[in-house]
């Protein structure tokens, strides 16, 4: 969490350069839910993404080095340059991809979970959402789908409270669940705080033990809270979207600090914590060296990948 937290800080920082030409998503606040559900994962699991998705790429094992020559356009990024930050994808790291479009990858995903049901693998497909994209009929359609195929699919919400500027409780009536609504489809699902990473690798662990059984889809609700703009490096507080108080209680339960609350009770922690810090810039600007050195796609792979031989 730590290191995707560092990475995405130094993304924020070197953004107004005006060398990464793509829009950005920052999952800063968010990393304990794509940490805590990988850490059940395989590397032969396949993952499929948003917009929101550096943390879940990297939590994948992603390659850093090849997601910063990405936001750079660069030919060595992991889709070659072409996709940008909404738009990776790294088979080596069993990442498939991730799309701008809200409920997009949903039924991509479960396009996945059937071919590998179909082929006899043992494998699981996760597919990352944020709960807007609960409000799409591909959501609806594809759980559906997934419980009358018992497809090895695990849908995950990241239920961060906005779609862009619009709150929940403009969007959804009081006191919806989520939740609910995916068990009434008839999906086994469950609910944690996404901002406590061993609460969300304690329900990944039972929805992919579920999963791996043969039982069928799952689904589970993270509860967290996205620190920064919907869109960007900034902070956009100033435009009152998001009531002072709420920020502030979701501030105090920031998910590394829950996790260094902990830890800091271990003997020599602060060196620890430092030494790893150290480690971390370390690669952080070696990737961006190495991002702003790359060169270019070349231009006569244009109509590469465009079209199907």
């Amino acid at each position: 969490m730590l290191r995707i937290r560092l990475i995405e800080e130094a993304i924020a920082e070197r953004y107004s350069e005006q060398k990464m030409r793509c829009p950005t998503h920052l999952s800063i606040g968010q990393e304990a839910c794509a940490v805590g559900i990988s850490a059940k994962l395989l590397p032969k699991d396949k993952v499929f993404s948003s917009h929101r998705a550096h943390a879940h790429y990297l939590a994948k094992g992603g390659n850093l080095n090849r997601l910063i020559a990405e936001l750079y356009g660069k030919g060595s990024g992991c889709t070659g340059g072409r996709g940008g930050s909404m738009h990776l994808t790294d088979l080596d790291a069993g990442f498939v991809a991730s799309t701008a479009i809200v409920a997009n990858s949903i039924p991509v995903a479960a396009g996945q979970a059937l071919h590998q049901q179909l082929r006899g693998e043992t494998q699981l497909t996760v597919s990352y959402f944020g709960e807007g994209a609960t409000e799409e009929g591909a959501f609806y359609e594809t759980a559906n789908f997934a419980v009358v195929k018992q497809l090895p699919l695990l849908l995950v919400c990241e239920n961060n409270r906005y779609s862009v500027y619009s709150s929940l409780a403009c969007r959804q009536p009081k006191n919806r669940s989520i939740k609910a609504l995916a068990e009434a489809i008839g999906i086994y699902s469950l609910e944690g705080n996404g901002n406590d990473v061993r609460e969300v690798a304690a329900r990944a662990s039972q929805a992919v033990s579920h999963i791996r059984a043969g039982n069928g889809p799952a689904f589970i609700e993270l509860h967290t809270y996205r620190h920064r703009e919907h869109c960007g490096p900034h902070f956009d507080d100033d435009l009152g979207y998001r009531p002072k108080e709420e920020r502030e209680s979701w501030f105090k339960r920031d998910p590394l600090q829950t996790v260094e609350d902990i830890l800091s009770a271990i003997p020599h922690w602060k060196k620890a914590k430092a030494s790893m810090i150290e480690k971390i810039e370390k690669e952080i600007g070696e990737a961006f060296d190495a991002a702003i050195n790359a060169p270019f796609p070349d231009s006569d792979n244009n109509e590469v990948y465009v079209y199907a031989e």
